[in-house]
């Protein structure tokens, strides 16, 4: 072999790093990491995508030591309002209102651009003495106390255990033979960012249209975040307007309450998709992140699903070590594995079934709909549930998703 380590990360980003820092953050210089990643090289390039970081996820990277470098680029979310209409209807009655705390001044989320969390996260692991090695994984053999990975350029590596973080694509899961089941909707996300001429005050908005949500997510500054769904032919037609058309389209979904509008991020359309993979590990190999799940966005808590999985595999690695215990045996991944399957199942079918009862024109669907809501907003017990649920805050949550060293 020309190296050895105790864990393999196949991709970066925010699981692949978060999972190398938790290890070595707990496990101390002695416990060796690679993060392996063909982007390594782009790091922090800023391309316009933004996220939703539940509670949960922001004491997740307060405990890596990560969010304190970022929190001045994060725009708390301290209300929601949720609407219900056409997109020519003159009047959107507001349905439902969330207050954006789950304790007393701490936000149920926050919202920060993907580049600046991932460069942090990469000068965290870099602090720590991860080894990052720009590259691809290529193919990996298992034997009975290790695996062994070749790298596309032709290294080799030894590792006690291969963890694909290599996204909704995984080139590890299709290579252990896992399949993804689910169903794709027919729709795409249209992802970009707007600047406005009247200040948002933290305010997101989730706008139910008939062929899906227009979401309005607050950045800092005068900048919102919006991630619209649409049929897919619908959306690549849009994401292929001009400039003023396209403007004229956001425009007439964003509403005017907060000014004059700009379109200020470039504009992209991602197919959206429910799918879960048939297994959550293999021999010597653990999935995390999109490689075992991708939900619609209708919730936001695809990245925030990511971390509780990333979260999960690290105590299991961590407690198993500390026992003097082989963490790639099957016993370990086991325990990940049904920790994490019953969580994102849940979910899965819970956005999905927000998306069909949402994404939808017919009359007595919206009406029961809107009654639906309308009823929630009168229960503050009810609307305080809703909140601690997006806020990853509620079930068996790993100890760093409740703020907790490992």
């Amino acid at each position: 072999m020309d190296r050895s380590f105790d864990v393999t990360i196949a991709g970066g980003g925010f699981a692949g790093f978060s999972l190398a820092i938790a290890l070595r953050q707990a496990l101390g210089s002695a416990f060796s990491v690679v993060v392996i990643d063909p982007a390594l090289g782009s790091v922090g390039r800023r391309d316009g995508r933004a996220t939703a970081i539940a509670a949960a996820a922001r004491r997740f990277f307060e405990t890596l030591d990560v969010w304190d470098a970022v929190a001045a680029k994060a725009q708390p979310i301290l209300d929601m309002v949720v609407t219900d209409s056409r997109v020519g209807d003159p009047i959107r009655p507001t349905f439902l209102t969330f207050a954006g705390d789950v304790e007393p001044g701490e936000p149920f989320a926050h919202m920060v651009e993907d580049s600046d969390v991932v460069a942090r996260l990469h000068a965290r692991a870099t602090e720590l003495g991860v080894t990052l090695i720009n590259g691809r994984v290529d193919d990996y053999v298992t034997q009975d106390n290790d695996v062994t990975v070749t790298l596309a350029a032709g290294e080799r590596l030894q590792t006690r255990l291969l963890v694909a973080a290599d996204g909704a694509r995984s080139r590890l899961r299709d290579r252990a033979g896992i399949a993804m089941h689910g169903w794709d909707y027919g729709q795409s996300g249209i992802v970009t960012t707007v600047a406005h001429e009247r200040d948002h005050e933290g305010r997101a908005v989730e706008h139910f249209l008939p062929h899906g949500p227009f979401a309005r997510l607050p950045l800092t500054g005068h900048r919102s975040s919006i991630v619209w769904t649409e049929r897919t032919a619908e959306a690549d037609r849009m994401v292929a307007l001009s400039d003023e058309a396209f403007h004229a389209e956001v425009e007439l979904r964003f509403g005017l309450e907060l000014g004059d509008l700009e379109v200020v991020g470039s504009r992209k359309a991602f197919p959206l998709s429910m799918k879960i993979a048939r297994a959550f590990i293999a021999p010597r190999l653990a999935l995390v992140g999109d490689a075992a799940h991708i939900i619609h966005p209708i919730a936001g808590q695809g990245l925030n699903m990511g971390l509780r999985d990333v979260a999960a595999l690290a105590e299991c690695i961590v407690d198993s070590a500390r026992l003097g215990l082989d963490f790639g045996e099957a016993e370990a991944l086991e325990r990940y594995q049904r920790w994490r399957r019953f969580d994102t199942v849940s979910m899965g079918l819970a956005t999905d079934g927000l998306n069909r009862l949402f994404s939808n024109d017919l009359p007595p669907i919206r009406l029961l709909r809107d009654i639906g809501l309308g009823l929630v907003d009168r229960l503050p017990a009810a609307k305080n549930f809703f909140i601690r649920e997006a806020s990853g805050l509620t079930g068996d949550a790993p100890r760093l998703m409740r703020g907790l060293s490992l």
